[in-house]
This record gives structure tokens, C-alpha cells and sequence, in this order.
């Protein structure tokens, strides 16, 4: 791409750095130095500016750095959720065919999880959820698959934004050994379920939902959930007719999301 002006060298350097410390868990002057050739003097510079503005915190004992939630005010403007709805949409309106019950693809957005699409529309469940409702963290299905299968460290970072949220529902992750405790149990289960609160609240414990991650490898897109009237399909119920076939449909939409490709499979 050509431009009309020399591109800024000093703001190259800072968008290098940033850059490196999102890519690593615990990033230092020498491990940047190492993934950038910038030099240490310049490196510390561009840290101390990135720290003063708020995208990198630092670690004062292990001179350490991470980035911070300010850096995702940087992707607000790239619609995820919209990349999402295109590639991953056809596989969950013909999962909705298959299975009969309406499903959300839901994403992760600051403190909560927003709804991408969704196959509710037409459904006889009297619950509407739009694309782009937000599902509590520690309340909806959704949520609580997402935070279960992710890897550690993005886990605790993600917590520590529910801490900031007003909800009730994310009381618990005020909680780290409480919360470890109940992802392990849904990893240990391979899907999360609604907790009953959140259904009381938005159906008066009428209907129930569980997720799987939409996941390959470490990397988690999002959760895709199924939602059932408890009182004709039951946790067990749910579990033998549809848990395989709902985690067919989350692995073969990630699947699809990280070639930006759309096939379905039966």
C-alpha cells in the first residue's frame, strides 16, 4: 500500500512493542528487544509511554509487563461479532434444523458475552435475544464455557474485567479459588450449563441452557449454547440426545472461523 507521506518511525516502534507485549505472558525489555531489534533504551521509552497512557501495566517486583483492557478500546472499531454471524451462521441455522431447539453463537466483549446470532427467531420459546444482548459471565451458559476454556492466563485477565461489572451475577469472580473450582468442574463435564439464578431471572426457571467453547487448540472464538424448556429435556436427557452433536457444530464452526471458510457438515 502506498501513502502520500513517510510513515512515522517512532509510531511503528510503539505499535512493535505493544504488539510483543500482547504476545507474551509476561513480556521484558530483553524479550522485546529479542522479537523486535528496537534497542533497550528506545524499548523503555515506548514501555514508560504505553504504562503512562494505560495500555501496559507493570509488574514493579519482576519488571515485567502485560497489557492491560484499555488495548481492547483499540479493536472496538473491527465488528468480531459481525465476521462471526457471516462465516458461523449457516452451521447454526442448520444445527437449529437438526436439533429442533434455537441456539446463540456468543462472543466475549469487555464484561460481558454479546450475542452474535442466534437461531431464536421463529422459536416457541417466548425468550427473544437479539444479536448483540449481553449474557452475564458467570450466570449464562455462554459465559461460563468461555471462561472455562481458556487458557489461565487470559482466564484470570478476563476476571479481573468481571470484577469490574455491576451485575450480580459476577460476584464470583471476586472469587479466584471458587471460580477454578467451578471451571474445572465444567472442563471435567466438556459444557456449562445456566445457573438456576440466571433462569429464574429470565424465564422463571422455565427454560435451561448449556454451551460448549467454540474452540481449536487454546484458542477460544466464542460458545455456542442450546436452550430447552427444563420441563421437556432434562440435564441427563440433554446430555445423551444432544451434548455430541453440539460439540460437533462448535468444533466445525471454529473450524471454519480460523480458515474463513463456511462448509456444513451433516
Amino acid at each position: 500500500m502506498t501513502t502520500s507521506f513517510k510513515p512515522v518511525d517512532a509510531v511503528i516502534r510503539a505499535l512493535n512493542v505493544l504488539r510483543s507485549v500482547n504476545d507474551s505472558k509476561d513480556a521484558t525489555v530483553a524479550s522485546i528487544f529479542h522479537a523486535t531489534d528496537i534497542d533497550k533504551a528506545t524499548i523503555v521509552r515506548m514501555l514508560e509511554t504505553l504504562v503512562h497512557e494505560g495500555y501496559v501495566a507493570k509488574d514493579a517486583e519482576r519488571a515485567t509487563y502485560h497489557p492491560t483492557g484499555k488495548t481492547l478500546q483499540l479493536s472496538q472499531g473491527y465488528d468480531w461479532s459481525r465476521t462471526i454471524a457471516q462465516i458461523a451462521g449457516p452451521i447454526l441455522q442448520h444445527y437449529r434444523v437438526k436439533v429442533g431447539w434455537p441456539s446463540d453463537i456468543a462472543v466475549f466483549d469487555r464484561d460481558a458475552m454479546v450475542i452474535a446470532d442466534t437461531s431464536r427467531e421463529g422459536s416457541i420459546l417466548s425468550l427473544k435475544r437479539a444479536p448483540g444482548y449481553r449474557l452475564p459471565m458467570l450466570g449464562s451458559s455462554a459465559g461460563l464455557a468461555y471462561l472455562a476454556f481458556l487458557p489461565p492466563m487470559k482466564c484470570q485477565r478476563v476476571l479481573e474485567r468481571v470484577q469490574l461489572s455491576t451485575d450480580g451475577f459476577n460476584d464470583l469472580a471476586g472469587d479466584p479459588a471458587a471460580c477454578e473450582r467451578l471451571f474445572e468442574a465444567i472442563r471435567a463435564k466438556g459444557y456449562a450449563t445456566m445457573t438456576d439464578e440466571y433462569s429464574h431471572r429470565i424465564s422463571g426457571g422455565a427454560l435451561w441452557a448449556m454451551a460448549v467453547p467454540i474452540q481449536l487448540k487454546d484458542h477460544v472464538f466464542g460458545a455456542l449454547n442450546l436452550i430447552m424448556i427444563r420441563n421437556a429435556v432434562s440435564e441427563a436427557l440433554a446430555v445423551k440426545k444432544y451434548l455430541p452433536s453440539l460439540r460437533k457444530t462448535a468444533r466445525l464452526m471454529a473450524y471454519n472461523l480460523q480458515s474463513g471458510i463456511v462448509t456444513i457438515n451433516d
